[in-house]
């Protein structure tokens, strides 16, 4: 049985992890859709060697579930994608702030989608994300790198919202590891054309950083979140994979000097108080950064 000591330090652990989704892309010299295959390659690679090894059957599988977990892929494609593009256009920090944008998302598709009136904390909410984006955003300039990063980061945050809803929705009552190895398996399928004669490009470093990013920062950072919570509640995990964000920002400053503005600093401060806002207001883990391929979670 997990202590609740010893499981917040697999939540802390996987958070750093997953923070360090960003930082990977950063370093690795090949464009978005290069480091979005390679990262579901690896991924699909380690899940099966440990479906494998814990003798967890990954093809059975339904119609209806076979449709949801390929529209689920697409999502998960378009995900990283944009988040990758947002890293290299706008850098590490204003990536990720850019996708921590997504619990609002989740809150304006409930209200768009599913008809929710927004209560009192959904309104908070929204507002703390908002005046966090107006903080972090560079210049109204779209001739400026760093917000046509943001923007793209926002659009990495309105994706994983869709994946997260539709995940939480369509998904249940299938087994974790089979929506993560199935929704990598589309990933990698759906980004081959565009990502096949760009393969040769990356130096045999970038690789390794793949296999890092596709087994760490994907499959353990996946495995150590969901056994954290053996010993903590789902709003206390969710409340730590809410510190992602301080995680990437604080190694993008220390590996490639992006230091953040005082602005910056309280935009992301907003963004951050907003996400553990909301995971105190929901039973369920909220989703993170890079588990939405089981999580239903940069």
């Amino acid at each position: 049985m997990t202590t609740h000591r010893s499981a917040l330090t697999l939540a802390h652990i996987a958070a750093v992890l997953f923070g360090l989704t960003g930082v990977f892309g950063a370093l690795i010299r090949a464009d978005a859709t290069v480091i979005t295959f390679g990262r579901a390659a690896y991924a699909v690679g380690a899940l099966a060697m440990v479906a494998g090894l814990r003798k967890r059957p990954l093809l059975r599988l339904g119609v209806r579930q076979a449709g949801v977990l390929a529209a689920t892929g697409v999502l998960l494609a378009a995900h990283w994608v944009t988040f990758f593009i947002a890293v290299k256009v706008g850098g590490v920090a204003v990536a990720t702030l850019g996708f921590a944008s997504f619990p609002a998302f989740i809150a304006l598709l409930d209200v768009a989608v599913f008809r929710e009136r927004i209560g009192a904390s959904e309104g908070l909410l929204l507002a703390f994300v908002s005046a966090g984006l107006v903080l972090v955003t560079p210049s109204f300039d779209f001739g400026d790198r760093g917000t046509v990063g943001l923007i793209w980061g926002l659009a990495s945050g309105l994706t994983f919202a869709l994946l997260a809803m539709t995940n939480r929705r369509a998904t249940r009552g299938t087994d974790a590891m089979q929506v993560a190895f199935w929704q990598n398996v589309v990933v990698a399928l759906v980004l081959s054309p565009f990502a096949a004669g760009k393969l040769g490009a990356p130096a045999p470093v970038d690789w390794f950083y793949l296999g890092l990013l596709g087994v760490f920062c994907t499959g353990l950072a996946q495995y150590l979140f969901v056994k954290s919570l053996d010993g903590l509640s789902a709003r206390s995990a969710g409340m730590i994979i809410a510190l992602e964000p301080v995680y990437a920002i604080a190694c993008a400053w220390w590996l490639f000097g992006e230091r953040p503005s005082l602005r910056m600093l309280a935009g992301a401060a907003l963004i951050i108080l907003a996400i553990i806002l909301s995971a105190r207001g929901k039973q369920e883990p909220l989703p993170s950064l890079r588990t939405e391929a089981a999580s239903g979670r940069e």
